[in-house]
């Protein structure tokens, strides 16, 4: 899928792409295109294109983003708050306890919150069954097509998100569940979240990839800590350590960073306070909190910048002012965003 892309972008388009392909491979390829649309058709998989506008926006962000995703279930991965949750196969008891407990809080205190992982044992399963249990969606990022469930003992888990979220991946029936693909999964579990949290990792887990991708995708990341004699924890004090996560022990943590509503947030005296503050603001801090307010997911500075041709000093500047009166909050990567 990454070579297509990078065929899709060299070229221009698809169809130029399609044009310096060998004659024999095209036959191949429509041969298996035409077997996989009968497959898709009889299963009722969904297929996303990047053509298609409800496509994953998250992951339109992403330089090496999927060219095509198959869905199962009712999956809508651009509502909402989106958190992964990720750790190691081995997982312990506390760190099941952790991940149900941070599941159970995020469904009491937000509204509209989807909780994605991978599918495999111990923390993702452990993330995937508490989300089952709230009844909020979750969905399924496996390392292999549609046409079978790996591990095949999490079956009926994969059969219970359906009903609210269920199974998305960019490889089509037929794939096996290779070792290499889980890593390639790995970019969609970080590309689709607003926010990545690791409950437990060893030294050297595949969730500190997930965490390092998200990173480079711009993505909040964050970490339980655990005691430094817990090898299940050892990974997860390293990002931690080395401010490659942010530190967070419940829910309320990682709510606050993201800076999101929680649920009956915003009595109305505040909003009375907020509405004194906007009043009382220059044309540029006007400028600015317009730009944010219909901006639901925030707004880059080097965007604002662009949008309202004010110079970048400036900008920073007045985005500060607007912050330290409680309008607007800064997240990770140099996004702002207004509180609403």
């Amino acid at each position: 899928m990454w070579l297509a892309l990078q065929l899709q972008e060299r070229f221009g388009s698809a169809e130029a792409a399609w044009s310096v392909i060998d004659e024999l491979e095209k036959d191949e390829c429509l041969r298996r295109a035409e077997q996989e649309w009968e497959w898709i058709q009889a299963h009722g998989i969904r297929v996303w294109t990047q053509e298609d506008e409800d496509y994953p926006y998250r992951l339109r962000q992403c330089s090496d983003r999927p060219l095509l995703l198959y869905s199962k279930g009712n999956v809508h991965p651009s509502d909402g708050h989106i958190v992964s949750i990720v750790g190691t196969r081995r997982a312990t008891e506390r760190g099941k306890e952790l991940t149900a407990t941070l599941v159970r809080e995020l469904h009491e205190k937000l509204e509209n919150v989807t909780i994605v992982s991978g599918g495999a044992y111990g923390i993702d399963i452990a993330a995937h069954r508490a989300a089952i249990e709230c009844g909020i969606p979750t969905i399924i990022i496996p390392a292999h097509g549609l046409d079978r469930i790996y591990p095949y003992q999490h079956r009926q888990d994969a059969i219970a998100s359906l009903a609210h979220g269920g199974l998305l991946t960019e490889f089509p029936s037929g794939t096996e569940p290779l070792q290499g693909y889980f890593i390639q999964r790995n970019r969609i579990v970080a590309g689709l979240a607003d926010a990545v949290v690791v409950v437990e990792s060893r030294e050297r887990g595949g969730s500190l990839v997930t965490a390092r991708i998200a990173r480079e995708y711009g993505r909040a990341v964050f970490a339980f800590p655990g005691r430094p004699i817990d090898a299940a924890s050892c990974g997860c004090n390293d990002l931690i350590r080395l401010g490659k996560a942010r530190l967070i022990t419940c829910a309320d943590d990682l709510i606050a960073a993201m800076d999101w509503k929680k649920r009956n947030d915003r009595p109305q005296a505040i909003q009375t306070q907020l509405i004194g503050l906007m009043e009382n603001l220059n044309d540029t801090q006007q400028t600015l909190l317009n730009k944010l307010q219909t901006a639901e997911e925030g707004m880059h500075i080097n965007l604002l910048v662009m949008e309202t041709g004010l110079p970048y000093g400036e900008v920073a500047s007045e985005l500060t002012v607007l912050e330290l009166e409680g309008l607007i909050r800064s997240l990770p990567g140099g996004i702002y965003r207004f509180v609403r």
